[in-house]
């Protein structure tokens, strides 16, 4: 949708319909961007509204100014995956109840069609569970999070045909200890074999986030990353890997924990035993319900089991999807600004990365090996998260326990974000913007 300005309803529902669908590709990826702003007069605080297409309710009671004041963006961008059935995916936007002048606006909007890459009929492994998760045609997900690990944030005209904006992973890291980004040598190209390029381009894979050199410091820490979540949704973590590096080629030389669910993984092995080739492994994490906000943590560790040759961990990609509940409901509630000062004090400052920031508990253990025996153990941390804080913990803990219990090494009991900023939404900073980023 193009235009000279914002579509605004202060009255009545109106739909927007999106491209034809495609009879071999019906499922389709809108992407909404909002800029809270005030638009005829109105208010930008009385913008609440819906966003609904088909029997999928994707936003609700949703402010884009509140959002972006959150959040510290200049504008929102909200992206979904949608299987439609027919010729047109159907987009309504619907004022809210309350307040009585309440509007709905809309500044842009575009329609893709993708291949199916994320459901999976066979099922997918869940985060503490047995049974298996299905994510099929009826299935609608919001893109969270998606992160070029160890290398720098590419916007859409790098991506593999589907538009997709992948970014740096350093706001979400816990700690600042030793970890170390990764990048192929120029030379190195990047053999997808019968895996589609689609799934991620080769930057993705080209690039990667490691623990460092020093095998005693490795072994006393873990590679940590943590996400904001909305409480009460089920989440789909895709995990890409590959190993690049001419010294890793045989299996059983780095071998790892993955904390997310009990799962070991040998990408060396699966890859037969060849670098430079990618591989991706998809797993379900139930978030319950309770506050608006939760912690996803998402953490590595090197395997000492498995007396590999080196002891270190690596990752190169991580994606995060909200999966519709069986309501088909995507909406979350909106973030809640934080107090704001009149007087600049550092004394009131919000701790630091090191410290706090945004979700949720599990184990994947497995190994990572021989370029990467990964014994995944992905354990994820459900913490009482408040806004814009980094909690550390190896259970559930209270933000005031910090990092302190996570040594020894226990195991632990998302589009663009930014660190303590990010929460289920993509956006651009302010900062960014002046800079001409």
């Amino acid at each position: 949708m193009t235009g000279n300005g914002p579509r605004i309803s202060g009255s009545s529902s109106w739909s927007e319909l999106g491209a034809p669908s495609l009879p071999e590709l019906p499922r389709k990826i809108p992407r909404l961007y909002f800029y809270g702003n005030s638009y005829d007069g109105r208010n930008s605080s009385n913008a609440l509204f819906l966003v609904s297409s088909g029997s999928y309710t994707l936003l609700k009671n949703f402010s884009a100014a509140q959002t972006s004041e959150a959040m510290n963006y200049a504008f929102i961008v909200k992206e979904y995956s949608i299987n439609v059935d027919g010729d047109h995916l159907n987009l309504t936007f619907s004022p809210g109840s309350s307040p009585s002048n309440a509007y709905a606006f809309v500044n842009g909007i575009e329609v893709l069609s993708m291949p199916d890459i994320y459901s999976n009929t066979d099922g997918i492994p869940v985060v503490g569970q047995n049974s298996p998760f299905t994510i099929d045609n009826s299935t609608a997900l919001e893109n969270v999070y998606q992160l070029n690990v160890g290398g720098n944030e590419y916007l859409a005209s790098g991506d593999t045909g589907l538009f997709r904006s992948w970014y740096d992973d350093q706001p979400y890291l816990f700690g600042a200890a030793y970890r170390v980004s990764e990048a192929a040598d120029p030379n190195v190209t990047i053999d997808y074999g019968t895996m589609p390029r689609y799934i991620a381009p080769q930057n993705v894979y080209t690039t990667a986030r490691s623990m460092g050199p020093n095998a005693q410091v490795n072994y006393n820490y873990n590679l940590t990353w943590m996400f904001g979540v909305d409480s009460g949704f089920s989440y789909l973590v895709r995990l890409h890997f590959c190993e690049f590096t001419g010294n890793i080629t045989k299996i059983n030389q780095r071998v790892f924990d993955v904390f997310l669910n009990n799962q070991g993984v040998d990408v060396i092995a699966l890859a037969d035993e060849q670098v430079d080739v990618p591989l991706y492994t998809d797993y379900v994490v139930m978030v319950p319900g309770g506050n608006s906000q939760q912690d996803l943590w998402l953490a590595l560790h090197p395997d000492p089991s498995s007396k590999p040759q080196y002891y270190d961990a690596i990752l190169n990609g991580v994606e995060i999807f909200k999966i519709s509940d069986p309501g088909s409901n995507l909406a979350g509630p909106n973030p809640t600004p934080g107090p704001k000062q009149n007087v600049v004090d550092p004394s009131l400052a919000l701790p630091s990365r090191q410290g706090h920031s945004k979700n949720r508990t599990a184990i994947i253990a497995g190994g990572v090996g021989g370029g990467l025996v990964l014994a995944l153990v992905v354990g994820f941390c459900f913490i009482v998260s408040s806004r814009h804080r980094w909690h550390g913990g190896a259970k559930y803990t209270s933000a005031s326990d910090g990092p302190s219990g996570w040594l020894p090494l226990s195991l632990y009991g998302n589009s663009h974000s930014a660190g303590s900023a990010k929460m289920n939404t993509t956006g651009r900073f302010w900062q960014s913007l002046q800079g001409g980023n």
